[in-house]
Order: C-alpha cells, then structure tokens, then sequence
C-alpha cells in the first residue's frame, strides 16, 4: 500500500482526524506527513489534523491532545445522559501535579472517550456544589434515580469516600 493510500485510510479509520503519532507508527516520515495534509488538514491542535469533510469533536481532540484526562462533572453529566443541556465548559479531571497548560476544549462529542460513571460523577457534583447549578445537580439526581442501571449501593459507597453522604441521603429520600 502507498504512503497516500495508508493515510487516507487512517484518516477515515478516524473519522477524518489525523495525527502525526499515528503517521510516523506506519513508517511515514514527517516531511511526507506534513506534505499531504499541508493541502486540505485543519490544524486543531499540536500533532492533530482535521480533513476538510470531518466533524470537528472538541471532546475527542481534547483526549487525544490529553490522554491522561477523564471527563468530569457536567461534561460527565452530558456524557452518561444526566444533564438536560450541553456543557458550555468541558470539565476533565487529570492526576494531581499533571501540567494543564495546554489544556483547552470546545466541540461535541461523537468518539468514545474516558468518563467516570455515573456514581463517580454524582458524588463529584455533590462535592463542587458551589460550582455546579442547583437545577444541573437536581437534573441529574433526577435522571440517575429513573435509570434502570442505576446502583444505589455503589453510589453510597462513592458518596462516603467524598464526604458527601448526608447530602446525597437528604436528596435519595425526596427522590426514591
């Protein structure tokens, strides 16, 4: 297979995001890398291009640009389905003296990407209550108790380990 022929193909195994990384794993060299996107590839971040026909997902370039980071709060809300509207912010959450800097994020969602569950994020939403609107967290107790995966069990065990317990109790007795 050509040089062309395989990037080509690994643009559309990725849904038209390239990456230099990915390039230079199939034995291309840069300067022939740069040369082809050069033509048609948006730039969307160090190392990612976007073909001309793709959809830009901020979400996805956001992973791809931070592979440590996990989406959090109200991004995780939107991503398991618990929130009512899209983020206006990406929330990731990323170990503790890892360097954001060059962290940004816009876009939506189409690729799989690293979210906590839906336990995890409740728990995170109870605790950054000063962060999180009062009719987000409503929304999203509200559809995690209609859920039919949810796990109460493990929900009151993430909710003691975040100190969140009581709080978590006062809404699970309006709500169940």
């Amino acid at each position: 297979m050509k040089k062309r022929e395989m990037l080509e193909r690994l643009s559309q195994d990725d849904h038209g995001v390239l990456k230099t990384s990915d390039a230079v794993n199939l034995g291309i060299s840069k300067p022939y890398f740069l040369e082809f996107i050069k033509k048609e590839y948006e730039k969307m971040a160090h190392g990612i291009y976007l073909a001309p026909d793709a959809w830009e997902d901020g979400m996805y370039i956001l992973q791809s640009r931070c592979q440590q980071a996990v989406f959090s709060h109200e991004a995780a809300l939107y991503l398991l389905d618990l929130a009512e509207r899209e983020p206006l912010r990406y929330t990731v959450t990323v170990k503790k003296g890892y360097r954001t800097t060059n962290i940004t994020a816009q876009g939506v969602n189409v690729y799989t990407v690293r979210v906590y569950n839906a336990e995890r994020t409740i728990c995170d939403i109870l605790q950054s209550r000063s962060q999180v609107e009062i009719q987000d967290r409503q929304a999203a107790l509200k559809g995690y108790v209609r859920r039919k995966d949810r796990n109460i069990p493990l929900l009151m065990e993430y909710a003691k380990e975040f100190k969140v317990d009581k709080t978590l109790r006062t809404y699970l007795e309006v709500l169940l």
